[in-house]
């Protein structure tokens, strides 16, 4: 990645820390979410995944899995149309229906319409990815405002709260609920204090909702995946140049991972295979070795 000079745009914050529109279709190198050598075996045949972020990066990357596994894909997004565009297209041309939907995660009101629509729209709901994220680089504690610690909280972990209060009542025995987490829940970052903060609740609300009885009761099972450095759309968006030319190198296999390469994890913790699965994180990052 050093010998490639990232985009001019990518050193524009996008508002509330959200992606701008187009990132992904112009970033150097190029964000990889379809695997054209991955071929589905129906695992997810019938079934119906709602999955928020998924405009791009690891998103849109699982929303192309599942429709290659036979899976009907709803995406919540905040303003990138036209990456939300592609993804629809993406899920339509393997055969599986796609719905849009636009708007801001950390308003529990739009949580509960958007699952709503999709329950009523689909005739079902059995797969729900909490995936959307945002993250602010701050040196210095004194600069995280009241305004972004809010507004972070409000995206990465609220809304999970928000869509899977929701969600519940909607998903049938077997269902999933899959969070997406990440490796500075485990390690920390020095400049993404309330992000990391907001990826160490998701593996405690994780880990809580999935021993919840109602939950059990329910059959519902609750997983999620901790990424380590994943070339996605965010990552152009909030960092310097220089940050840019070493993301992903400190990993034992000397390079960021894609988002087509998280896919599969979905897909197993979305299908039959993780029957016996539930509390757990899958850790996609590259070789490094964690605890906890």
């Amino acid at each position: 990645m050093a010998d490639n000079k990232p985009l001019e745009l990518t050193t524009q914050e996008p508002q509330h820390g959200y992606l701008q529109a187009d990132i992904q279709k112009n970033m150097v190198p190029h964000s990889e979410t379809d695997n054209p050598h991955y071929v589905g075996s129906g695992k997810l045949k019938g079934k119906t995944a709602l999955i928020t972020g998924g405009d791009s990066g690891i998103g849109q990357a699982v929303a192309i899995a599942y429709a290659k596994e036979g899976a009907d894909v709803a995406v919540i997004y905040y303003e990138a149309h036209s990456d939300a565009d592609d993804t629809k297209n993406f899920v339509e041309q393997l055969g599986q229906r796609c719905l849009t939907i636009a708007g801001d995660i950390g308003d529990e009101d739009f949580c509960q319409q958007a699952v709503n629509q999709v329950a009523e729209s689909f005739g079902r709901l059995d797969i729900l990815v909490n995936n959307a994220g945002e993250q602010h680089v701050c040196d210095r504690i004194q600069d995280i405002t009241k305004e972004q610690l809010d507004r972070t909280f409000r995206t990465n972990i609220f809304s999970m709260f928000y869509l899977t209060k929701a969600a519940v009542d909607h998903l049938p025995p077997g269902g999933t609920v899959i969070n997406t987490a990440s490796i500075t829940a485990y390690k920390g970052h020095p400049t993404l204090l309330d992000y990391s903060s907001t990826k160490g609740a998701i593996v405690s609300f994780t880990r809580s909702l999935s021993q919840n009885q109602d939950i059990l009761n329910k059959g519902i099972r609750v997983n999620g995946v901790a990424p380590g450095p994943i070339w996605t759309p965010l990552i152009p968006a909030t960092f310097t140049e220089n940050h840019l030319n070493r993301f992903g190198k400190d990993t034992p296999m000397k390079r960021p991972g894609q988002p087509k390469e998280l896919a599969p994890a979905y897909v197993f913790l979305a299908s039959d295979d993780s029957s016996y699965m539930t509390g757990q994180m899958l850790h996609v990052n590259g070789g490094t070795i964690v605890n906890g």
